[in-house]
């Protein structure tokens, strides 16, 4: 893989004079008060400001603070005029515009299409503080504000909307997010390295239209320059059945002598693929996918696009690639190259103030209460999993901070945060258990176009060694002031049984009684779509957990998640799932249903119920799609099948699928015959109510003890 400048090996701008600010500015008062004329980069976002190395907007502004830059930032701004945006005056370089830590459409509404009623990034938790697709809307303000000041869009929200996506929310396929927002530069991904190259470069007088070299950047052009190899991918990887069958490899046409042929000049074109490109002509290859208009017409089209998207998603193999959206081509250069260890270390060593913005008052944030003790140790996911966006965002190449950086971090924490008991709430990432995983080979690991490191097993070139995580936990804990160190973020149990070492561990020292894993469903159907391990691996799992808890003298817990509606699901696997929930005494008080987030592979599936995990043509597999509102609730109603408001729906789904004799009050039954008086519709859209998994351990009846009624 090829080196990329160190991000901390800049020339700093000349504003690294006036210092480093305890919070970076919101208002013209604060840039009186630092001696600042101006900002040189304004970032609006839809997150209210939280100085802590878990939000955005926090890393990529002190990250160019650190560079020497002034930084504003306007968060939360009311978009229904500009005079908000204008509020800090015009950047000298750019506007860095993002929705905040979560696509805003997925922030305010649920798996059902209804409005959610709150939102963890608003102080409050109140909800309606953003508007919906707030790129596009954040962009076209700042435009107004200032017309001649360069617009760079990224953050969750514009990553995943960089190409033609999926948009569940309006069931269409939608322009890349680059040309809604009319944004100059679109940084997809970990922004750090672009963001710093970009702000140089800006200084230096160049012309944002000229910054077409960047990896991570998507941008704008007419045409492909000259010089680039283009590898036609318009097509699909067979002809369609209405479609001649003709030689795609073809150097010339066949002659068109047999009757019924279309004249020369309205016969397909036949296209020629450029393949074996040398190893020297990667860098100037690019791979033309198939256009906006033709994806939004073709879902199968769609899919064989999403496919080319995620085969080329690999840093140390990908080439560019281009999409034409009518007259415009949105072009996207090749993935970021992951951080080193110590640039990891500096970026999340900063100076942040670990707090919200005093503005803020008294006003808890929901999602920094959940953070405030919790350290981040890596960044990306080599899972895979289909429906998850973290490998599209952050990537599946594994970056871990050191140890000492860490350890410094949790002596902040204990040192500098308000309120702090002695418990860090978490040490993880994306994935509890991936620290300092990597490929055993650099050169495998740059040449392998896998989506999945562990799907269908763990592959024999992943190192799995979980000895550096076990060492940096008992580090952890070992400090003064450290009474506890949970892991609350996800477990990946399939890796986790490679190291037994690392499960106990974790048991007899970082669970709090109760240790949440998503197994997420249990057939094949469903699981093989989501590239998720089979259900012996969780039990595997459980057998240690339990073991280990049990030699500690600890009665402790696992909690398993589901997801309802996944591509793949029949209403016999989900039937299946609600009997193994109620055969192990599992009650669920929230499920989540699944949410087609744009450009993932399972929003693929979904739109053109195509498996893009392989070779997509007209004829290849085809995957069970539950579709509409009334199996998407059927589905949730079998994952809360002890609510007696989803007993109708479900005695009617039993009957019609020929299991009414799971119907009565036996134990060996999945609901009840009668109904209770009272029913209604259940709480839909509220987050902050929401509880774990109820199990016979925290309030119910021992299911196993129980004594049935007689029908």
């Amino acid at each position: 893989m090829e080196s990329a400048r160190e991000i901390d090996g800049y020339r700093k701008h000349w504003a690294a004079r006036l210092g480093t600010a305890p919070f970076l500015p919101m208002s013209r008062a604060e840039m009186d008060a630092l001696g600042w004329d101006s900002c040189d980069v304004i970032i609006v976002t839809g997150d209210a400001y939280v100085d802590h190395p878990s939000f955005g907007m926090a890393i990529i502004g002190r990250v160019l603070e650190a560079q020497g830059f002034r930084v504003g930032i306007i968060a939360q701004p009311d978009w229904h005029s500009a005079a908000d945006f204008g509020a800090l005056g015009r950047p000298n370089l750019f506007f860095g515009i993002t929705a905040g830590n979560m696509d805003s459409m997925v922030n305010r509404y649920t798996s059902e299409r209804r409005v959610r009623s709150d939102d963890a990034y608003t102080p409050g938790g109140l909800g309606g503080r953003r508007p919906d697709r707030s790129v596009i809307v954040y962009a076209q303000r700042a435009r107004e504000a200032f017309r001649d000041v360069p617009i760079v869009i990224g953050g969750i929200e514009a990553s995943l909307r960089r190409i033609a996506h999926f948009d569940y929310w309006s069931e269409k396929v939608r322009r890349s997010v680059l040309l809604d927002a009319k944004a100059d530069l679109l940084v997809y991904g970990n922004g750090e390295r672009q963001i710093c190259e970009i702000a140089h470069r800006l200084a230096a007088g160049e012309p944002i239209a000229d910054l077409t070299d960047l990896r991570g950047t998507a941008f704008a052009r007419r045409a492909t320059p000259a010089g680039w190899i283009e590898i036609d991918s318009t097509h699909l990887d067979a002809p369609g059945p209405l479609n001649a069958p003709l030689d795609p490899y073809a150097m010339e046409r066949a002659p068109a002598a047999a009757a019924g042929c279309a004249s020369p000049a309205a016969a397909e074109k036949v296209v020629r693929f450029v393949r074996g490109v040398k190893n020297a002509d990667r860098g100037r290859s690019v791979i033309r996918m198939p256009a906006h208009e033709a994806v939004a017409a073709d879902p199968v089209l769609y899919a064989h696009a999403s496919r080319i998207l995620h085969l080329e998603s690999n840093p140390g193999n990908a080439r560019a690639l281009v999409q034409r959206h009518g007259d415009t081509d949105v072009w996207l250069n090749p993935p970021p190259l992951p951080l080193s260890t110590r640039e990891m270390d500096w970026v999340y060593e900063r100076a942040y103030a670990r707090a919200p913005h005093p503005s803020y008052g008294d006003a808890l944030i929901p999602a920094y209460k959940m953070i405030r003790f919790s350290v981040s140790i890596q960044r990306g996911c080599f899972g895979g999993c289909t429906f998850c966006s973290i490998t599209e965002h952050e990537g599946r190449i594994i970056q871990s901070r050191s140890e000492d950086s860490v350890v410094r971090e949790i002596e902040a924490v204990r040192d500098s945060v308000p309120g702090f008991t002695g418990v860090i709430s978490d040490l993880g990432g994306p994935t509890a258990n991936m620290y300092r995983l990597a490929c055993k080979s650099r050169a495998i690991e740059s040449a392998c176009r896998r989506p999945s490191c562990v799907y269908p097993g763990v592959c024999p070139n992943l190192n799995t060694d979980h000895a550096p995580l076990i060492r940096l936990y008992r580090r952890a804990r070992a400090l003064p002031g450290i009474k506890k160190v949970l892991i609350a973020s996800g477990v990946r149990y399939d890796l986790a049984i490679e190291s037994p070492e690392y499960v106990k561990e974790l048991a007899q020292h970082h669970t709090g009684g109760y240790l949440k894993i998503a197994p997420e469903a249990l057939a094949e159907g469903p699981l093989s779509k989501m590239m998720k391990p089979g259900v012996a691996a969780y039990d595997r799992f459980k057998s240690l957990f339990e073991r280990y808890s049990k030699e500690a003298g600890k009665q402790q817990y696992l909690i398993p998640y589901f997801i309802a509606a996944h591509p793949g699901t029949s209403d016999e696997d989900m039937l299946q799932l609600a009997l193994w929930l109620k055969k192990n005494g599992f009650r669920a008080d929230q499920v989540q249903a699944f949410l087609p987030g744009p450009m993932a592979t399972a929003t693929a599936m979904y739109h053109s119920g195509k498996n893009p995990l392989k070779r997509v043509t007209r004829t290849s597999e085809e995957v069970r799609i539950p579709r509409g509102l009334k199996v998407r609730r059927l589905h949730k109603a079998f994952l809360r099948y002890h609510d007696p408001h989803n007993w109708p729906l479900l005695r009617e789904a039993l009957r019609r699928m020929g299991r009414a004799d799971l119907i009565g009050n036996g134990r060996q039954q999945l609901i009840p015959a009668y109904q209770p008086g009272s029913t209604g519709t259940p709480d839909e859209g509220r987050r902050g109510g929401a509880r774990p998994f109820r199990t016979q351990h925290t309030g119910l009846p021992g299911t196993a003890r129980a004594r049935p009624r007689r029908p």
